[in-house]
């Protein structure tokens, strides 16, 4: 069955206020160049205006302050979270398993399993795992002995949690990441490189978003850590010993060595290095494709290889594309100059 709302009902739902027509129906959302005159759609700021006269759209969110719009309006005053709560009410439920083990699944018997936990399919849960109320555990999934996931998790197909992690409550892990892999550490003897055993783990805080494909790689000793609330995107790499603070945002292709530390609210950019044993202060933020070899500041911004302070980075390369007018300019001051040494040794 569709969902389908009234305009009224729509902005009742997210915490706006219609201007115009409240009784037309809503049964879904699309972007502003498409959007039929049964979805809804949003614009963030006049400055795009220029896109309304030939918008089809049935009703639009828009800021409180926004001007007239040719369609019923919801004015709202938190617009990322109005958008937020537009997308969740048009969204398809996503698929999960029924709530019990399937018959498939191997979960041993000392595991403890709470109220209302669904596990898939070929779930493996190892020796005294335990695993909070109504977390889900989709199909082909590892859980180590000893790990402890709380309440309110998801864990989406093919994600491994190795022995003894720990992940906190409401924490969402996306396909195929692993959480506990053995830390990159080797010495080197009579030509070879031995490995170096990594007894500790991960802990994971609450509220913590995993990507598809990230590795979180366990302690040597005591814990590699993930602050609650911090959102980790697609493909990242955290080494043994890394700790990083709450609500920090790491995006995609990010990868942090060993013992490196973060503050709370850190951002870094997509592919940005992060050597060993540094430490970033709080609310600092490393643009994208950095590297950064040093201790920041709380509040720094950087950019480049090696990262630098962003200003000055903006600064160099607005230089750097000068070179070839400054090239030229040098080259003709080159031949000035050989032209005036030549008159002169003529006198």
């Amino acid at each position: 069955m569709s969902t389908h709302y009234t305009i009224a009902e729509l902005a009742e739902r997210i915490g706006g206020r219609v201007r115009g027509d409240a009784s037309g129906q809503i049964v879904g959302i699309g972007a502003i160049q498409t959007a039929q005159p049964d979805e809804v759609t949003w614009l963030t700021s006049e400055k795009y205006a220029s896109a309304l006269p030939s918008c089809r759209a049935g009703a639009i969110l828009v800021p409180e302050s926004f001007g007239p719009t040719p369609m019923s309006a919801i004015l709202c005053r938190h617009m990322d979270a109005a958008v937020a709560a537009v997308l969740e009410l048009f969204a398809p439920p996503p698929a999960r398993p029924p709530r019990g083990v399937h018959v498939s699944a191997i979960v041993d018997p000392t595991a403890r399993i709470g109220m209302d936990v669904a596990i898939g399919p070929h779930v493996v849960v190892g020796a005294r795992a335990s695993i909070g109320d109504r977390t889900v555990v989709h199909a082909g999934i590892s859980v180590g002995d000893d790990v402890r996931i709380g309440a309110d998790c998801v864990l989406w197909p093919g994600v491994v949690v190795r022995e003894r992690c720990v992940l906190g409550a409401r924490v969402i892990v996306h396909p195929n990441a692993v959480i506990g892999a053995d830390g990159f550490g080797y010495y080197q003897r009579d030509g070879r490189h031995c490995k170096i055993t990594h007894g500790g783990h991960v802990e994971v805080g609450d509220d913590v978003e995993i990507g598809a494909g990230t590795c979180i790689d366990r302690a040597k000793f005591g814990a590699t850590i993930i602050g609650a609330g911090t959102k980790i995107d697609n493909l990242v790499q955290i080494a043994h010993n890394v700790e990083i603070g709450a609500h920090c945002l790491v995006i995609a292709q990010v990868g942090i060595a060993g013992s490196a530390r973060l503050g709370q609210y850190v951002v870094l950019g997509g592919h940005v290095g992060l050597r060993d044993h540094i430490s970033l202060g709080d609310g600092s933020m490393v643009a994208a494709c950095s590297c950064v070899s040093r201790d920041l500041p709380a509040g720094t911004v950087v950019s480049g290889i090696p990262a630098i302070e962003n200003r000055r980075y903006l600064r160099e390369q607005a230089s750097v594309r000068r070179l070839p007018e400054l090239a030229a300019q040098v080259r003709d001051l080159l031949k000035r100059v050989e032209k005036l040494e030549a008159e002169g040794a003529g006198d």
